[in-house]
């Protein structure tokens, strides 16, 4: 005899587990919130559950929502599984997922041997410790300093240089972290590259900002000039220091912070964007402050004399 009302309390039950995980389950799941196998099994014969890998399944509609495939891979991997390598740098947004596609990278400690999952790549550490997780969009993935540990062994060096750039533009590293993550992986593949772009490009934008920024505020407050606020966001862009009377950026530059083609282009954007908001932006180095301190102090002053009238 047909029981339209245990059809439906199932459904509810796989919808209530789907809501929080992009509309992907588990059978294992299912089963422990007392969903049969036989009741799995016909829903999947139905088209109402879509498998993607071995036990996991789309909800529903067999069109994946966003991130719902890597959860589907830290599902099919088990509880200990995190995103790392590219797809925990495409979170962490220190690489850009241009196209969407391509294997979800998943690390899990050494000790476990999930089975082969197509469009999964498995990593296995026994290294992976609580200090090197984050959450982003409410899922497990590796540490900035240890993501860029992991790309270095897979990254060619150009590329290597952007994610490193990209990850201190977004503050998401200091120097500290860096050199303690090298020292750390010392000896894995591609910790000797990554050690040595982080020698070559110097302390990195972060100290270098973080130094320019005060000796900068100290010029300004010395000139009797309106003190600007530090580190906000202006037209969807973190910015350095922010007038906003006068609609007036400046922005700290270092040489090793805007080396590379990409990094100047991202910069025109930027300022392409605050221009297109009403204010103005100027960039000064870390030299020009240094050794030309009144020339500064006197073109802050004739812009936020031009910002006022």
């Amino acid at each position: 005899m047909f029981n339209a009302s245990l059809v439906t309390s199932v459904d509810a039950v796989i919808e209530r587990i789907a809501r929080r995980q992009r509309f992907v389950v588990a059978s294992r799941q299912l089963m422990n919130a007392g969903v049969s196998r036989r009741a799995i099994q016909h829903r999947v014969a139905s088209g109402r559950l879509h498998p993607i890998h071995r036990g996991v399944y789309l909800v529903g509609h067999p069109v994946p929502l966003p991130l719902a495939l890597e959860t589907g891979a830290l599902l099919a991997c088990g509880a200990a599984a995190v995103l790392s390598h590219r797809s925990a740098a495409y979170r962490l947004r220190i690489l850009e997922h241009r196209d969407g596609t391509g294997p979800v990278h998943v690390t899990v400690p050494a000790g476990r041997r999930p089975r082969p999952r197509a469009g999964i790549v498995i990593h296995r550490s026994s290294t992976l410790g609580a200090a090197e997780l984050r959450r982003r969009d409410g899922l497990p993935v590796t540490a900035p300093a240890r993501t860029l540990i992991d790309l270095a062994s897979v990254l060619p060096e150009r590329d290597l240089k952007w994610a490193i750039e990209e990850a201190r533009v977004r503050r998401l590293i200091t120097q500290r972290d860096f050199a303690a993550a090298c020292a750390a992986h010392r000896g894995r593949r591609g910790a000797a590259a990554l050690s040595r772009i982080a020698q070559a490009s110097g302390p990195g934008p972060t100290a270098t900002r973080s130094e320019a920024e005060r000796r900068l505020l100290d010029l300004i407050a010395a000139a009797g000039l309106p003190k600007p606020r530090a580190n906000v966001r202006v037209a969807g862009h973190l910015v350095d220091l922010h007038w906003a009377a006068e609609r007036l950026v400046v922005e700290l530059d270092g040489f090793a912070f805007h080396a590379h083609r990409e990094a100047f282009e991202r910069d025109r954007r930027r300022d392409a964007d605050l221009a297109a908001a009403g204010t103005r932006v100027i960039r000064l180095t870390w030299r020009r402050i240094t050794a030309e301190p009144a020339a500064v102090v006197a073109l802050l002053e004739r812009l936020l004399h031009l910002g006022r009238s």
